[in-house]
């Protein structure tokens, strides 16, 4: 048991000394430290606000093959740019667009465009997710695509 207690002792100690060596000024890289601060600034005024004008796409009953074509609007309605940093779908089947690298300045407004090609979708309800990755403070916001895909007929 005292070998435990001085072999702690020990331990503490030498982690206690080992900290004051060297000036912790001298290692601080100030790129890093303004871009913190610049970072924190823009915290401080708030993050990004998402309002979309809907954010479900009913495309209603179509036959096997149709492509549909959709937008979503957007505002920035916070205090900071927005940056969508990418958007991601349930299947290959969907595509969306959107302004890549483009911050979009509080007040502004921008499209999100989104093609579904039902091509071997037919047989039923269809449901598409486009997740966008932003700097919101969710970090994620989630457009859906849904209707019904008809199998073709063969006349």
């Amino acid at each position: 048991m005292k070998k435990i207690i001085v072999f702690s002792l020990l331990i503490s100690l030498g982690l206690l000394t080992s900290c004051g060596n060297g000036n912790a000024a001298a290692k601080v890289d100030r790129a890093k430290l303004e871009e913190a601060r610049k970072r924190d600034n823009d915290i401080n005024k708030g993050a990004p606000v998402i309002k979309f004008d809907k954010t479900v796409h009913d495309f209603g009953t179509v036959t096997d093959g149709e492509v549909i074509k959709t937008t979503f609007k957007l505002t920035n309605v916070g205090k900071s740019d927005l940056v969508i940093t990418d958007a991601k779908t349930t299947c290959g089947c969907t595509v969306p667009s959107w302004p890549k690298n483009k911050p979009i300045k509080p007040g502004e407004s921008t499209e999100i465009s989104v093609e579904f090609n039902t091509a071997g979708k037919g047989g039923g309800r269809q449901s598409k997710d486009v997740t966008l990755f932003t700097n919101t403070a969710i970090g994620r916001e989630v457009l859906k695509l849904k209707g019904v895909v008809n199998r073709k007929t063969n006349i």
